[in-house]
């Protein structure tokens, strides 16, 4: 029996060890790091969150999603103090994680031999190799220690590659190189720490897939991120839909009693305080009356959500 034990520890070291060995996560691994995602999922086993599901989240503040999260015991997930292309955009995706770490030639050969092994690009430099990975939604979110000189991750070129692969952007705690080109390019997007003339020289791909740490966010593949003016925050996908449709709420909540206070029905602070249960009646009233067509959920979820807080 002791044998048998032993041999299933040495198995399941050496499993480990192989989802460790390559350059990208296996889709197991990622399945594990996304364990409490019930839903449809990519090949690489990253969480398929709806495209649906991200248009809404484009509407959700910042505030709000930070706020929920907290509540959930999730303390860790925002971030701020971004350079950014276009400020006034929102971008919201699914997040493709990439590890940068200071060149080591050595460690940068076995990279290489890996990466062949993976069928990857050899030829060029592997910071192409996680932009290959990206799908339509996908945000490219990678660690790059803050670096700045001789750890430009991205160019113009790579701008338009990476824009070709996801239509959307990229977030890195690092650097980026010639920004007029970048914000040439219609449609895409970029939060980061700094711009400089300098090629990527002193910094190489560590890992793709695997979880990261962008400032005092820790990031795993999969994740949701909601990037606005106001900074970025990476939300677990099992935890996106009942954000949004929360935070939706809230939203139809200040938009009642902003009316409401207009209409001098209420003082501010009976709207700004825990609502007695004659306006709790009121705003379920004054939903019942809300045009489908303005609603940001349907209302089944409206309807299915307002009942469970009743019990």
């Amino acid at each position: 029996m002791k044998k048998i034990i032993a041999i299933l520890i040495i198995l399941c070291i050496a499993s480990a060890s192989s989802w460790a060995q390559g350059v990208a996560a296996t889709p197991e691994y990622i399945k594990e790091l996304t364990a409490d995602w019930t839903g449809e999922r990519f090949p690489d086993g990253r969480p398929k969150v709806s495209d649906a599901l991200l248009k809404r989240m484009k509407n959700i503040q910042i505030e709000e999603a930070w706020g929920y999260l907290r509540r959930k015991g999730y303390n860790n997930q925002y971030e701020g103090d971004w350079k950014i292309l276009h400020p006034d955009s929102v971008m919201t995706g699914r997040v493709v994680t990439a590890q940068y770490v200071p060149l080591r030639p050595d460690y940068k050969q076995l990279v290489k031999l890996k990466g062949a092994k993976e069928n990857r690009d050899t030829i060029g430099g592997s910071n192409s190799w996680p932009i290959e990975m990206l799908v339509p939604g996908d945000v490219y979110v990678a660690d790059g220690y803050g670096r700045v000189i001789d750890g430009t991750l991205i160019g113009s070129n790579l701008g338009n590659a990476i824009y070709a692969n996801s239509n959307n952007g990229v977030i890195f705690d690092g650097g980026v190189r010639d920004v007029a080109g970048l914000l040439d390019i219609e449609g895409f997007n970029g939060w980061y720490r700094g711009d400089d003339p300098s090629y990527l020289a002193e910094q190489m791909l560590n890992a793709i897939n695997t979880p990261i740490r962008i400032g005092r966010a820790t990031v795993l593949p999969g994740d949701v991120v909601l990037a606005n003016r106001h900074g970025t925050i990476f939300i677990p996908a099992h935890l996106a839909s009942e954000l949004v449709l929360s935070s939706e709420i809230v939203g139809l909540r200040d938009q009642f009693g902003f009316q409401r206070l207009r209409e001098k029905k209420y003082t501010p602070g009976q709207i700004d305080t825990k609502w007695t249960s004659a306006i709790e009646a009121d705003f379920r009233d004054w939903i019942k009356k809300f045009p489908d067509g303005k609603l940001p959920m349907t209302r089944k979820e409206l309807e299915d959500y307002l009942n469970s807080k009743k019990q």
